[in-house]
């Protein structure tokens, strides 16, 4: 069965997977209580003759009574009442089938902090002017409170209610179609958020217990029902709500490569005849997974990290894992996708950690300077305009957008702001306190928050403050940023994107303590080269006769980069 409600002509029909009870009964507000039917499978189901705007809820017992599982929509957050919602709307773009993956520039999103889906849905235009040509939201699905990252959620199939109604989303994807932008969503199939999930109230089944994950049980995608949770769910975003792509987050915490391919598989199915895209995120730097298997491409940690290292100079946490050798580790980045590619790590205890990935397409990888994570997982959130030098952070941001990786911006970055980006929640009592506290015992490992004073710095997430900080805002010198993405896109475009499809790397090397030298055949067989300096010390660049199609910087020297396409 599926999960949710469904519209018919003479009412709805209602279904809820609740293996653990003998007995629920649909609540409908300020209506009837209706008994529902008990098949053998644990599937609860009933109809009603109710129509769309109907708020409901299942109960269980005197004491407890909980939203669906799968419902479409929230009237009282996620303790509330669900909504049965007509997915019904006119659409302006219906002839819209997607752009090629090739074409993708993405740039990440936090919905919230733009006020909404309306927000995002005026914000676009500027997108689209600076040749960004895909925006990718956050995780927009019902969590508890009215601000958060999204990765909290426990509703996967209701919208935000603090971001806006159903209609409104369906309207903002119109709209970045209208202007020629892909939209994706960032989904969460791995774990459910502290505040609100009610499944192991009826359904225990949902998670193996036995099987430890930072969230407790991992979920049982080998489960039919759960299968079809999560499946279901792709299929809504994608057909539904026109999505043209789905980031799947920290699919190594899933730990079922069936569930992956097969749930690729279907989506593929379904979805023919338009661009969908499917991209992973993937700790395990599992090659397998991006060939032949339905997945286009895979978020390269590895790319940002050893940038990371470069540009900073920090090398605590995971970074100690790109400290050593770092050109020699972002050549090999450059030349083969993965860095980690079945070595040991020091950051994983010296368990090897990915699969061969040389024979990829450079496509197959997503690279970003940073992202979500990347800044939002700092104590203090800070971007790297307030880490970095500033001409080795424009050459490290023309290696981006002119390497044939395809390339993920963050909502900032092309207008240099120095914001932070802050991680953030709205829980309360007990809850907030745990978050607060954990947040701050997270960074007692690092010298600078070593001292319990000093930890009392750190942004407390539940705090209201700390949500408005972290709006993007344009820093001083946003001009000069704009005009370097606006040049580098337009380049990108031009002389980069039509001879992306099967580019191939010929190889990489370092050429100093901070420096490298790329070649890629593209597809029209010329050759693309890159040498970029992040050092501190002049090194020399390729010799060659050409103009470069791009150069930032004395060649050679700190924080510059040279670009040639030749025939």
């Amino acid at each position: 069965m599926n999960w949710g409600p469904t519209l018919a002509e003479d009412g709805t029909k209602f279904r809820l997977w609740a293996p653990d009870r003998e007995v629920v009964t649909l609540e409908i507000a300020d209506g009837d209580a209706v008994p529902m039917t008990r098949s053998a499978d644990g599937w609860f189901s009933t109809s009603a003759s109710v129509g769309p705007n109907t708020r409901y809820r299942f109960r269980l017992s005197d004491d407890l009574a909980v939203p669906d599982p799968a419902s479409r929509a929230q009237s009282g957050g996620v303790h509330g009442w669900s909504v049965v919602v007509d997915h019904t709307y006119e659409w302006r773009t219906s002839d819209w089938i997607g752009r090629p993956w090739e074409e993708m520039v993405i740039q990440e999103v936090h919905v919230g902090t733009l006020g909404g889906f309306a927000g995002v849905a005026d914000h676009l235009w500027k997108i689209a002017a600076l040749g960004i040509t895909a925006i990718e939201l956050m995780p927009v699905n019902a969590f508890g409170g009215t601000r958060n990252w999204g990765y909290d959620g426990v509703l996967p199939y209701a919208p935000a209610e603090s971001y806006g109604t159903p209609d409104e989303l369906k309207a903002l994807i119109d709209r970045a179609h209208e202007l020629g932008l892909a939209v994706f969503l960032d989904v969460v199939y791995n774990h459910f958020g502290p505040d609100g999930n009610y499944l192991g109230a009826y359904a225990k089944g949902f998670f193996h217990a036995e099987v430890d994950t930072p969230w407790g049980g991992a979920v049982a995608v080998d489960q039919a029902p759960v299968h079809r949770y999560f499946v279901d769910n792709a299929l809504m975003w994608l057909n539904e709500y026109k999505f043209d792509g789905l980031r799947f987050d920290a699919v190594h915490a899933i730990e079922n490569d069936d569930f992956l391919d097969a749930m690729a598989a279907e989506l593929r199915a379904k979805t023919a005849g338009r661009h969908i895209h499917l991209v992973l995120e993937n700790e395990g730097n599992d090659a397998d997974r991006l060939h032949a298997s339905g997945y286009d491409a895979q978020w390269n940690d590895d790319f940002h990290n050893v940038l990371h290292v470069l540009l900073t100079g920090e090398t605590s946490a995971y970074y100690a894992d790109f400290a050593d050798r770092p050109a020699d580790r972002l050549a090999r980045c450059l030349g083969e996708g993965f860095i980690y590619q079945g070595e040991g790590s020091p950051n994983h205890d010296g368990k090897p950690r990915g699969k061969p990935s040389a024979h990829l397409s450079p496509t197959a990888f997503v690279a970003f300077l940073q992202n979500h994570d990347q800044i939002g997982n700092r104590a203090l959130g800070e971007r790297l305009t307030l880490l970095a030098d500033r001409q080795k952070l424009r050459a490290a941001t023309a290696l981006l957008l002119l390497g044939p990786q395809i390339p993920l911006l963050f909502i900032g970055d092309d207008h240099g702001s120095e914001s932070p980006f802050l991680f953030f929640t709205d829980f309360h009592d007990d809850l907030a306190d745990a978050v607060r506290e954990g947040r701050r015992k997270e960074f007692a490992k690092f010298a600078a928050f070593a001292d319990p004073e000093a930890r009392e710095a750190i942004p407390d997430p539940n705090a209201h403050e700390t949500f408005h900080r972290s709006h993007a805002h344009p820093g001083a010198d946003a001009t000069a940023w704009q005009d370097l993405y606006r040049n580098l896109l337009k380049i990108r475009h031009e002389q980069i994107i039509p001879r992306l499809r099967n580019a191939a790397a010929i190889g990489a090397e370092a050429i100093g303590e901070g420096a490298v030298v790329a070649r890629w055949k593209m597809a029209d067989r010329a050759v693309l080269t890159i040498a970029l300096n992040l050092g501190d010390e002049a090194v020399a660049f390729p010799e060659i006769e050409a103009a470069p199609t791009y150069a930032d910087g004395d060649a050679g020297q700190p924080g510059s980069i040279a670009v040639w396409l030749q025939p």
